[in-house]
């Protein structure tokens, strides 16, 4: 496969994103038996276009194509990581990886990065886990889905570690 490249998202590239973002949520609302409320599925333009105005978003390459994205939001000193998408036909290939990685690098001031997912999304559960995120908070949704909230704590600039007692 073709060197994946990660750079930052533009505006142009909103639609193109958010298609992606309802292509690879399927799969997850497919595990939860829940196409009616999942917010990444329901997500519109005009939404995410005032998301993009608030957010850093980011995209990964393949060639000319998107194949991935995420974004990060800043509030004080935390940055709220969300929507990590790829590509179904791309997955298990190290893309979420750098995305996550890339967005992690993309904010310097801060002391904790935070983000969810569901308690049946084992693959995210895994990838976060292995980047250094631990579970801090599970909020019961429905009878189907719980979310499990995850955060690592920055130590200094390059190195980051995943307890609270700093």
């Amino acid at each position: 496969m073709t060197s994946v490249r990660i750079s930052k998202a533009s505006y142009e590239d909103i639609k193109t994103i958010l298609s992606l973002q309802i292509k690879t949520f399927r799969s997850e609302a497919d595990i939860y038996n829940d196409f009616e409320t999942s917010p990444p599925l329901l997500q519109t333009l005009e939404e995410i276009t005032k998301e993009f105005s608030e957010s850093i978003f980011l995209k990964a390459l393949l060639g000319d194509e998107i194949v991935g994205s995420v974004r990060g939001l800043q509030v004080d000193k935390t940055v709220y990581i969300k929507r990590l998408v790829v590509n179904p036909q791309y997955q298990n290939q190290g893309i979420g990886t750098k995305l996550m990685k890339s967005i992690e690098d993309s904010f310097k001031d801060n002391k904790k990065f935070e983000l969810f997912t569901g308690h049946k999304s084992i693959r995210n559960l895994h990838l976060y886990h292995n980047l250094g995120y631990k579970e801090f908070k599970r909020i019961p949704i429905h009878d189907n889905l719980t979310m499990i909230y995850l955060e690592k704590y920055v130590i200094d600039r390059y190195s980051t570690k995943y307890t609270s007692d700093s």
